[in-house]
């Protein structure tokens, strides 16, 4: 922008209702003027009217029922004073109540569109009622009713575009924050996680073959290769951290993990879970892609293959720790199960935590989802 200031002068909402008013100030003015120099058939009473409703539009932004309501009152009982020849829906009435349409809602603009609908009916009923044709003032109330809502509802409108315009603007900014925060995660996995994982082996290999002594070398690698896999832990549970989407926060706030297994089983109706070895307690990523791997894979096999069962497998290893869901749903069914971006998602989450994923139909029918997340032991 090559003009900032005057932009922002501009754009400022005082300046914007000033030079609104501006206009009809002038010709109001203007026009008092001329009719007390010379006076004619247009009396003075009119214009200072003009002047009267113009300038309280200046604060329709900050007090638009009580702005509507003054403009409202006085371009009814206006022409009643100024003969009848006067125009009582004017432009400012209609900007009054537009500005109530465009920075209130619900029954406020409601009763302001029954209020000044009946106002201005009583107005019309007055002035235009011949007893000799009385059918004829129904056409002249129905349009002096409605006028009030059509000013109303295209504030209404212009309200709630700029208000999805404002939700969309800020689901692309969280979106696109959560986008920067995958991006760091996959380039600390792919880079930094990757370098422990190196370090970490070669440590352990040169502590293996080097000779007992000295014992103070020993140590030394022994620390180092301690140290190196606790950074690659913290690293793991940092990255999850950095995938968490914050809408919904991250897991630990939500209570998920691999002791939540039975109740997830047990409301999907559809599954079982099998057991193997001595439950552990789980570093937090893994724990929380546990749960995650197991929740999207039953997720799947009611979307994709109702009606079918499922079975979760859920194995300790020394050194792993396995989660294995498949369900016997038709094959072309099931397949269609990989397509979904959750499987997506839950590839990420393990490989977050340096695991490897399998999905896919099964020979005989149905769909396996085999997850292998390594534990780190000190």
């Amino acid at each position: 922008m090559r003009f900032p200031r005057l932009t922002r002068f501009l754009g400022n909402p005082w300046v914007q209702d000033i030079a609104l008013v501006a206009p009809f100030m002038i010709a109001g003015g203007f026009t008092l003027a001329y009719t007390l120099v010379r006076p004619g058939p247009v009396g003075p009473l009119s214009p200072a009217l003009l002047l009267i409703t113009s300038l309280p539009l200046v604060w329709r932004r900050r007090h638009p029922l009580a702005v509507a309501a003054l403009v409202v009152a006085l371009d009814v009982t206006g022409p009643l004073l100024t003969g009848p020849d006067s125009i009582y829906l004017g432009v400012q009435a209609m900007i009054a109540l537009y500005s109530v349409g465009r920075y209130r809602a619900g029954r406020a603009v409601l009763f302001t569109g029954l209020a000044a609908g009946l106002a201005y009916a009583t107005l019309v009923t007055i002035r235009d009622y011949d007893p000799a044709r009385p059918l004829m003032v129904i056409t002249a109330i129905v349009f002096s009713v409605l006028m009030p809502f059509f000013s109303l509802g295209i504030g209404q409108f212009v309200r709630l575009r700029g208000e999805l315009k404002q939700r969309r603007q800020a689901e692309m900014r969280e979106e696109a924050i959560r986008g920067e925060r995958r991006r760091i995660a996959r380039e600390l996995h792919d880079v930094v996680a990757h370098h422990l994982s190196v370090i970490n082996a070669l440590v352990g290999g040169a502590r293996t073959v080097l000779p007992p002594e000295p014992a103070e070398a020993r140590e030394a690698l022994e620390a180092a290769e301690q140290s190196a896999r606790q950074a690659l832990s913290e690293m793991r549970q940092l990255l999850q951290v950095l995938r968490a989407d914050t809408a919904d926060g991250p897991d630990a706030a939500t209570g998920v993990g691999a002791s939540r297994l039975p109740e997830l089983i047990e409301k999907s109706g559809n599954a079982s879970l099998r057991v193997h070895g001595e439950p552990v307690h789980l570093p937090t990523a893994i724990d929380h892609a546990v749960y995650r791997v197991v929740q999207e894979a039953l997720t799947n096999t009611r979307k994709h293959a109702p009606g079918s069962r499922a079975g979760v497998r859920l194995a300790y290893l020394s050194q792993a720790v396995e989660v294995e869901v498949v369900d016997d749903g038709s094959p072309v069914k099931s397949a269609a199960a990989g397509s979904g971006f959750g499987l997506g998602g839950m590839a990420e989450r393990v490989a977050l935590c340096g695991g490897r994923l399998e999905t896919g139909p099964r020979p005989r029918g149905g769909f396996r989802v085999y997850a292998l997340l390594p534990l780190e032991r000190a």
